[in-house]
């Protein structure tokens, strides 16, 4: 089964599998994704998730749990629950493998710690378990640091990866005000022509514009020109 990147390990269970960061995760269990489990200590995350992410904790280190969920008119027939297309295809496992590229790559985005699916029927529900950054706060919050936005969008779109919610709260900046890029649902590895990257970047505009306003619009049309200016 090729569902995750080479290196990863992956261990199958009665109704899915899981991927594994070998290096990180010690042991490998269905128990990493519940947040039941009193050896997580997990938290619910205060801002988005869907009600569906928490803050945990393990011998993996400090990450966050989340479990995939629908939005939108999508979530009315299931909130939980996707097509099975195959292993590789759950969004679990190709959310993994596309962190692990960008991170493999030396890109500020968490490491994937581990993913895993649920099988039943014509359907799957799936969970991932990222490495948590710490002292950041969203570019929705903050609105600093262009320059090192932008850079981290280039460096995202360079290495040949599209995001699908590129939002000001999928942008976080550290204590040194370097950008992270998170959220990686959906996202697509591939050539990232102009009219791609043009999508990311108007999809970070109406986020901006949505959450702070003339301020949001300001700090995206910094981001915009530098963007340009790695560009040229």
């Amino acid at each position: 089964m090729n569902a995750a990147t080479s290196g990863a390990g992956l261990l199958a269970f009665e109704s899915g599998a899981l991927c594994f960061d070998p290096a990180r995760v010690l042991h490998p269990a269905q128990s990493l994704f519940d947040p039941g489990n009193p050896a997580l200590k997990a938290a619910p995350v205060a801002v988005g998730g869907r009600q569906s992410a928490w803050f945990a904790s393990g011998d993996f280190g400090s990450a966050v749990l989340r479990h995939y969920r629908r939005g939108g008119l999508a979530a009315r027939v299931s909130r939980d629950r996707y097509l099975w297309t195959g292993a590789s295809s759950t969004r679990s496992f190709a959310e993994f493998r596309i962190l692990r590229l960008l991170h493999d790559r030396g890109l500020r985005v968490p490491a994937p710690l581990a993913g895993a699916y649920w099988k039943s029927g014509p359907f799957y529900r799936a969970a991932i378990l990222i490495e948590r950054i710490p002292g950041v706060r969203t570019l929705a919050e903050a609105l600093e640091a262009p320059q090192a936005v932008a850079e981290a969008i280039f460096a995202m779109h360079e290495a040949g990866v599209w995001h699908a919610d590129l939002n000001a709260y999928n942008i976080l900046l550290d204590e040194s005000n370097q950008a992270w890029l998170i959220d990686f649902d959906r996202a697509r590895h591939g050539p990232v022509r102009a009219g791609h990257r043009q999508s990311n970047l108007l999809r970070l505009r109406r986020s901006m514009l949505k959450a702070a306003g003339e301020r949001g619009l300001g700090c995206w049309e910094q981001i915009q020109r530098a963007y340009r200016q790695l560009s040229a």
